[in-house]
């Protein structure tokens, strides 16, 4: 871990894109400004960890109901009535003229 000392209004970077403003310091609480391009999610630890374990419950479930239900995907190498045919229901080429 690096470990840095600011104080409220300097910053430091990350890459080239993501600047770390340390806002203000008041007793053990200090306030940061984060700015990086939208495309980066940011979160406090605290909330990421929550995100990432409602996400790991939501594919659990997914997988246990799949398991239940008998469901898996068609293996359309294998089943060739699984494979999806054309909309008139006639093998390629009959249409032609």
């Amino acid at each position: 871990m690096l470990v840095l000392t600011r104080r409220a209004g300097e910053s430091i970077m990350i890459g080239s894109e993501i600047v770390v403003t340390v806002l203000e310091s008041r007793g053990d609480q200090v306030r940061v400004g984060i700015e990086a391009p939208r495309r980066v999610q940011i979160h406090r630890a605290e909330v990421y960890r929550e995100i990432e374990r409602e996400n790991a419950a939501a594919i659990a479930s997914a997988d246990r109901a799949s398991a239940l239900l008998g469901r898996r995907k068609p293996d359309l190498k294998r089943d060739p009535q699984s494979r999806p045919s054309n909309s008139a229901g006639e093998g390629p080429g009959e249409d032609e003229a």
